[in-house]
């Protein structure tokens, strides 16, 4: 098992903060909250201050941790 060095960020798990970074999705630069892992993908939670909330499923690859 490898360990991030420090100043990287570590893997994305359930209850980071991350931020899409995909430049085709309509949500790239949104900011969220992985709610579980599945394969390859995620559950980002994206829950602001605006008055919706929306659970996207992504590939782990597109986003960003925080």
């Amino acid at each position: 098992m490898t360990y991030p060095k420090r100043g990287e960020p570590g893997p994305i798990l359930p209850g980071n903060m991350v931020v899409v970074n995909d430049s085709t999705s309509i949500y790239n630069g949104y900011e969220g909250f992985i709610q579980r892992i599945s394969g390859d993908r995620a559950a980002v939670l994206f829950d602001d201050l605006s008055p919706w909330e929306k659970l996207v499923t992504m590939r782990i690859r597109n986003l960003k941790k925080l």
